[in-house]
């Protein structure tokens, strides 16, 4: 399927305790109307994807209060940790939080390259203040937020939100995850296409769109602008793989996104 053409990274993975991620699984296949393919767990993530090829993961979790906030991103620190090497982190954080800069400085000292937000999960407009206050800090920081985008069932996330950001903290490095707008992607190519801060990642978007109008997205934001991703544990890895070497895209288009971008991203 990839045969060692291509270095893989996986830029949007989430994992879970062991004994938690059955349930936090389902917990998010729910809330899609989706039947999860996987597990959660650290282990069957790193066994699947590597038998397909993937040679990096980018794990994450979502803190949906905020004193959950330390607890996940030292589980993620602590999984990265013993990885060997297969998995760089992403923190979370909550707009509750008492000590957000607190929270950021842990993050850090962790050693997680970013931030995951989930507005529609962990219940938040992204350009309400307190959502904002997490952009000025990772403006501050460097830190690339890679954020859950798009939901034509609520207006947490979607392009009129978006756009806001990326205009108001323009050295902000911002991931919209699913083409930009899960659901709404011609939508969102339409109104976040070109701007300079933003990159987007494919995952749960080709199980909706045709593998053309893939094309057409990814060509709008620019293979430059595109990290592959699968949304473990909601989607097969060998499936996601897939359907991407499926799309009839150039080598320098699929190295691009299959690696490079990530690699720029999170200092891979």
């Amino acid at each position: 399927m990839i045969d060692g053409k291509y270095f893989v990274i996986d830029a949007h993975c989430h994992i879970y305790p062991e004994k938690i991620a059955a349930k936090a699984a389902q917990s998010t296949g729910n809330f899609y109307g989706e039947i999860p393919y996987a597990d959660g767990t650290t282990d069957f993530l790193l066994k699947e994807g590597r038998s397909v090829g993937i040679d990096r993961f980018v794990v994450q979790s979502v803190a949906t209060a905020p004193k959950q906030v330390i607890s996940i991103n030292e589980f993620i620190a602590r999984s990265v940790a013993e990885s060997n090497g297969l998995m760089v982190g992403l923190g979370t954080l909550h707009p509750d939080s008492e000590d957000m800069e607190g929270d950021v400085r842990h993050l850090k000292e962790l050693g997680l390259r970013g931030v995951k937000l989930h507005p529609d999960i962990q219940d938040f407009k992204v350009d309400d203040p307190k959502c904002l206050k997490i952009c000025e800090i990772c403006q501050r920081e460097a830190l690339p937020i890679l954020m859950h985008t798009g939901d034509n069932r609520y207006d947490n996330s979607n392009p009129n939100r978006v756009l806001p950001i990326l205009k108001a903290y323009p050295h902000l490095t911002l991931i919209g995850a699913h083409f930009g707008g899960w659901s709404v992607w011609q939508q969102a190519g339409q109104s976040l296409a070109g701007m300079p801060n933003l990159y987007v990642d494919c995952c749960s978007s080709m199980q909706y769109i045709s593998p053309e109008e893939t094309v057409e997205l990814i060509r709008l934001y620019g293979a430059d602008r595109v990290l592959f991703g699968t949304d473990y544990p909601l989607w097969s890895p060998a499936k996601e793989i897939e359907n991407f070497m499926a799309l009839k895209l150039t080598d320098e288009e699929r190295r691009l996104i299959l690696s490079e971008n990530a690699k720029r991203v999170f200092g891979i």
